[in-house]
């Protein structure tokens, strides 16, 4: 299993430091970024880990914002938001998810390193607010978030003997959520990426999280190309499910538009 996540991982050397959440907006500085996925799942892990068909094909699509604006040199104010719809044996939804409104403050910065703290306040909506719950459920969450990275190279200077990105970077992040209404849960997020000129990034990701109690656990890995037009930048990836227990095995592709300003 390992073997299978870092293989996802190292599909991907990705983006620039301003797209990891380590290093927080400059004052009057942000970005919105338009996201549209849609998730399909045949099979879904059960209590004890292993994989078995579900009833019926589960689908979840889904259509959100996410924002960052530099409020100062170290506070960032981001904003999360989507609309969602799906269906699986049980359910058909559609509605509001979960909005987030929150506030990152850059602890540490120098030219290579960046450390960030985080903390934010979701109302749930009618959609799914957990990967794993029914739609509709859970009331209010906030979440604590530590946020740590690392930057390689630089322009004109690839690494691995000039074949690799001009500049790379790497960011681990922790994350606490206090749950109304479902399970507190415990997450870790790992980003590698790099930046081959100025109009190429590619980015791979891996999302992990579980439940307290022993309940749901999730691992999903993401690799994705990013195209930068000047201040505009259109992002298409592929999210897969690598492991879990009382979540479905899903799989599907990520579209995004990005505005820098």
């Amino acid at each position: 299993m390992l073997c299978r996540c870092l293989a996802g991982l190292l599909l991907a050397t990705a983006a620039t430091s301003a797209d990891a959440n380590a290093w927080t907006q400059r004052k009057g500085k942000g970005q919105v970024i338009v996201k549209a996925e849609t998730m399909r799942a045949k099979e879904g892990y059960d209590p004890s880990g292993a994989v078995l068909p579900l009833p019926m094909e589960r689908e979840d699509r889904s259509l959100g914002v996410f924002a960052q604006y530099g409020l100062t040199e170290t506070l960032t104010v981001q904003f999360k938001g989507d609309w969602q719809s799906g269906e699986d044996a049980f359910v058909d939804y559609d509605g509001r998810g979960p909005v987030e409104l929150g506030v990152a403050w850059q602890a540490y910065r120098d030219d290579r390193n960046a450390v960030s703290l985080y903390a934010g306040y979701s109302i749930s909506g009618d959609g799914r607010n957990a990967g794993y719950a029914a739609p509709g459920a859970g009331e209010q969450d906030w979440e604590v978030r530590v946020s740590a990275g690392h930057s390689l190279g630089g322009p004109g200077r690839g690494l691995a003997g000039g074949w690799g990105p001009d500049r790379s970077f790497v960011e681990i992040q922790a994350a606490r959520r206090m749950r109304d209404g479902l399970p507190d849960e415990t997450r870790a997020d790992f980003t590698v990426g790099g930046h081959f000129g100025e109009g190429w990034m590619v980015l791979g990701q891996a999302f992990g999280g579980m439940t307290d109690g022993g309940g749901a656990r999730w691992l999903s890995v993401e690799t994705s190309v990013v195209r930068n037009f000047g201040r505009w930048s259109l992002q298409a990836g592929w999210r897969r499910t690598v492991a879990g227990r009382e979540t479905p095995l899903a799989e599907g592709a990520v579209i995004a538009l990005w505005r820098r300003f």
